[in-house]
């Protein structure tokens, strides 16, 4: 595509949602509309520059600037309530969230105990559909590295869940969630372009 405001506009009409739910998991609405807006003014700016595909790329500004807001603490139930909004009917519908949303209560308190990092490395992959090499340009680190991250924040979630009953029935519903700790962890991708920060 030549013409950069088609190209623009494209990519707008793309990924504007993933962008702004992936704010929305860090801010408040307002802030994480502000955040959306700016990350796409940037990629305006820098559209001859952009990688494809640009998901990966859009979401680590975003990040960047949701770190910029950093002020503000951000309390786990607060997080549990933002998540829980993105699991009602009316969201799915608007955002096209689909299968891989948490939708069980259990599961929103689990995934809420969590520390910070450990969701994030569960929703960039299972929410924004990112493989670990994309993840990791996300939040900074080698593939490698986030891998081991997701393994952990799995084996956490697992745990966190409670009873292995509960356990396995959550997971059956949501394999994308699950790696067992006795599994070892998962083959590990190797990147196809070097980190560009460490």
């Amino acid at each position: 595509m030549d013409d950069p405001h088609e190209r623009f506009a494209g990519l707008y009409d793309r990924y504007y949602r993933n962008v702004f739910r992936y704010a929305l998991q860090h801010a408040e609405q307002a802030s994480a509309e502000d955040v959306a807006s700016e990350t796409f003014l940037i990629a305006w700016r820098r559209l001859p520059q952009l990688p494809e595909p640009p998901l990966a790329w859009l979401l680590a500004v975003a990040r960047n600037l949701l770190r910029q807001q950093a002020g503000a603490s951000r309390r786990r139930t607060m997080l549990a309530a933002r998540i829980a909004a993105l699991t009602s009917a009316a969201d799915l519908l608007a955002w096209d969230a689909g299968e891989q949303v948490v939708e069980r209560t259990a599961a929103l308190d689990a995934l809420a105990s969590l520390p910070r990092r450990d969701v994030e490395a569960l929703t960039l992959v299972t929410w924004h559909g990112l493989d670990a090499a994309e993840a990791a340009l996300v939040v900074g680190c080698s593939a490698r590295a986030f891998t081991v991250r997701l393994h952990r924040a799995r084996r956490r979630l697992s745990e966190a869940l409670g009873s292995a009953g509960q356990a396995q029935e959550f997971t059956a519903r949501h394999p994308e969630w699950a790696w067992p700790a006795s599994a070892g962890p998962r083959p590990l991708p190797q990147p196809s372009t070097p980190t560009p920060r460490s």
